[in-house]
C-alpha cells in the first residue's frame, strides 16, 4: 500500500457533477483529487439539455465561450398525444437572462469541464476506485486502487461523493436513499432523423390508453449536428431487461441508469417513430443505443461530518426537463465555495451544514416535479407559462429560508437575500467602448462581491471605504446621475447608463448588496450601514455557526 497523501478535498466521480467540484474547488486555490473507476470517459449522450443557470455558472467560471461553440440552441418542444397535437412550448425567457436553454451530449460537457480543470493542474485519475474510507473530527482516510492494482492510502480534509446513483460514498455513508423505482423500461438511442420538424424543438409524443395511462411513448431531444437527436421510449417486450417483479427495487440496490442486455436496434427506434412521430421520419446513422430504468430517490441528508454527496449520488428522478446533471452542477456550486472558505480558516466549520439545509430542498422539489411531469406530461402543469419556463430554467432557485440569508430589505417583491442575483445589461464604464452586462463584471471573481449603487459619487467612495479590502467592492453609479463628472471618475466602477440594474434590483436610495459566489444574493443593505452589514455578513460565515433565519415565506 502506498503512503499516506495528505490533500485538502478528494472528489470521487468525475462526471459533470465531480468535475465542477473540481473546478469550483481549483480556482479558488483548493488542494484537491478527483478519481473515478472507469478507464475512460463513456461516450453515451445520456444528460444532454443545459439549463441557463448553469451557463450562467459556467460564465462565472470563464468556461460558457467554449460551451456555446460545441452546444446546440433548443428553442421548444411539441407535445401530441394520439396523434393530436396538444401543446407547443416555446423555450422563451425574459430579455435579461443573458443565455438560452441549450443541448450537448454528456461526455462533451465531461471534456469541457475536464479540460478547465487540467488548464488548472489538476488531472482526473482514471481507473482508481474508492474502496473505503474513515473521518475522524480532523480528516478522512481513504483507501484507493489504482487501474494497476496498486493500493494507496490518502488523507484528505474532506472527501465528496459525485459517484452517481450506485454511489460508493453515499453506501458507506449509512445514508438512506428513499424512493421507488418506475415500473417501464426505456430505451435510449442518439440517432439522425430525416423529417420536417422544426430545427431545435423537442418532441414529446404519447399514445394514452383509456385509463388515462401512457402505453407508449417517444421523446426527442436536438444535439449538435445536423438532425441528430436523443430519443428515448419504452421498451418492447423482446427487449426487456428485467423479470419478475418489475415494479420494486430491492433494499441494497437501485434500478436506474443504463442496463446490459440486448441494445436496441435502428429498427426498433424506428418503429416507435412509425407510430408516433407527428411527422413522417426515417432514422438512420445509430451511434448508440441502450436500455435503462428510472428510480425517484432522495437521500436523507447531504452530508455525514467530513463527507459530502451530490448529483445522483444524493438525487435521482426522471430525466423530464433536463434537471438532473443540472441539480448536481449547483450542488457542487454550492459546496465548494464553502469548502474553500473553511478550508483557508475564512470560515468556521458550521458553515457547512448549510450545504444541506440549502441544497436538499431544492433537490426534493426537483424529484417531486419531475415524477408529476413523467407521469402527467409538463403540459398540465398548473403554473403560468412564465414560471414555468423561470422554473424549469433553474432560475427560481433561492435560498430565502436558508440559513445564510440576511434579512429582507427594501421592496417584498424586489430581489432578496437568498434569491439569484439577477444578471443586466446597459452598464458603460470610462474605458469601454460597448456596455457591459454584469456577468462580464463578475466573470473570474471567484470570493464575494459587494454591488455598492447610488447617484452620488461621494456615497459610493464612502461605502468602497467601508467594504475594506476583504469584499470586492463594484460601484454602480445610478442613470441619472453624470458618469463624467471628476467625483464620479475618481470613484471608477460602472454607469447604470440603460437604467437595468435600478429596474431589476429595485433599489430604494443608495443600497448595497452582496454576491455570493455561487451567484445568490447574501445580503441587501442600505449604503449607510455598508461597514455592518459587510462584517455581519463575514462574520456570520466565519463565526462557529450561520444562524437560521426565522422566516416563513420562501422563494419566489
Amino acid at each position: 500500500m502506498g503512503h499516506t497523501r495528505t490533500i485538502d478535498v478528494l472528489i470521487v466521480g468525475a462526471g459533470p457533477v465531480g468535475l465542477s467540484a473540481a473546478a469550483e474547488l481549483c480556482r479558488r486555490g483548493v488542494r484537491c483529487r478527483i478519481v473515478d473507476r472507469l478507464p475512460a470517459r463513456l461516450p453515451y449522450a445520456k444528460a444532454v439539455g443545459v439549463q441557463p443557470r448553469t451557463l450562467e455558472i459556467w460564465d462565472r467560471m470563464g468556461l460558457a465561450p467554449a460551451v456555446l461553440e460545441a452546444a446546440a440552441v433548443l428553442r421548444g418542444q411539441l407535445i401530441h398525444v394520439n396523434g393530436r397535437e396538444r401543446a407547443r412550448i416555446d423555450l422563451v425567457l425574459p430579455s435579461e437572462v443573458p443565455y438560452g436553454f441549450a443541448a450537448l451530449p454528456q461526455y462533451e460537457t465531461e471534456r469541457l469541464l475536464e479540460e478547465y480543470v487540467a488548464g488548472l493542474g489538476t488531472v482526473v485519475e482514471r481507473g482508481t476506485e474508492l474502496l473505503s474510507f474513515v473521518q475522524d473530527p480532523d480528516g478522512v482516510t481513504a483507501r484507493l486502487r489504482d487501474a494497476h492494482g496498486a493500493q494507496e492510502e490518502l488523507r484528505a480534509g474532506f472527501l465528496v461523493g459525485c459517484d452517481g446513483a450506485h454511489s460508493t460514498v453515499r453506501k458507506a455513508l449509512g445514508l438512506r436513499f428513499e424512493g421507488a423505482a418506475f415500473a417501464e423500461e426505456y430505451m435510449l438511442g442518439d440517432v439522425e432523423a430525416d423529417w420536417d420538424l422544426p430545427p431545435g424543438y423537442g418532441v414529446r409524443s404519447s399514445h394514452r390508453a383509456e385509463d388515462g395511462s401512457t402505453d407508449d411513448l417517444l421523446v426527442c431531444v436536438p444535439l449538435p449536428g445536423r438532425g441528430r437527436y436523443r430519443m428515448s421510449m419504452l421498451v418492447p417486450p423482446e427487449l426487456s431487461t428485467r423479470a419478475g417483479d418489475r415494479g420494486t427495487a430491492g433494499a441494497g440496490s437501485v434500478a436506474h441508469g443504463l442496463e446490459g442486455g440486448r441494445a436496441p436496434e435502428l429498427s426498433h427506434l424506428q418503429a416507435v417513430v412509425d407510430r408516433l412521430s407527428p411527422r413522417p421520419g426515417v432514422l438512420s446513422n445509430l451511434r448508440w443505443s441502450s436500455v435503462f430504468r428510472i428510480s425517484h430517490r432522495i437521500v436523507d441528508r447531504y452530508a455525514g461530518g467530513r463527507v459530502f454527496v451530490a448529483g445522483d449520488a444524493a438525487h435521482i428522478h426522471p430525466p423530464t426537463g433536463a434537471q438532473g446533471m443540472n441539480t448536481g452542477i449547483q450542488d457542487a456550486c454550492n459546496l465548494a465555495w464553502k469548502l474553500a472558505l473553511v478550508t483557508k480558516g475564512e470560515a468556521g466549520p458550521a458553515l457547512l451544514a448549510s450545504y444541506d439545509a440549502e441544497r436538499r430542498p431544492v433537490g426534493e422539489e426537483v424529484v417531486g416535479r419531475t415524477v408529476r411531469h413523467a407521469t402527467h406530461g409538463i403540459e398540465t402543469d398548473p403554473d403560468d407559462p412564465r414560471t414555468l419556463m423561470l422554473r424549469e430554467a433553474q432560475l427560481l432557485v433561492g435560498y430565502r429560508d436558508g440559513p445564510l440569508a440576511g434579512p429582507p430589505c427594501g421592496p417584498g417583491d424586489a430581489p432578496q437575500p437568498g434569491d439569484r442575483a439577477p444578471d443586466c445589461a446597459g452598464l458603460t464604464a470610462p474605458l469601454a467602448a460597448h456596455p457591459l452586462r454584469l456577468l462580464d463584471v463578475l466573470r473570474g471573481h471567484p470570493g464575494h462581491v459587494a454591488l455598492l449603487y447610488a447617484a452620488d459619487p461621494a456615497v459610493l467612495a464612502a461605502a468602497v471605504t467601508a467594504a475594506g479590502t476583504t469584499v470586492r467592492g463594484v460601484t454602480v453609479l445610478a442613470r441619472e446621475a453624470s458618469p463624467s463628472t471628476p467625483e464620479a471618475l475618481a470613484v471608477g466602477g460602472y454607469h447604470d447608463a440603460a437604467g437595468e440594474f435600478a429596474r431589476l434590483y429595485r433599489p430604494e436610495g443608495p443600497t448595497g448588496f452582496v454576491v455570493r459566489p455561487d451567484g445568490y444574493l447574501g445580503a441587501r443593505f442600505p449604503l449607510a450601514d455598508a461597514e455592518s452589514a459587510l462584517s455581519g455578513w463575514l462574520g456570520a460565515l466565519s463565526a462557529s455557526s450561520a444562524r437560521p433565519r426565522e422566516r416563513a415565506r420562501t422563494g419566489r
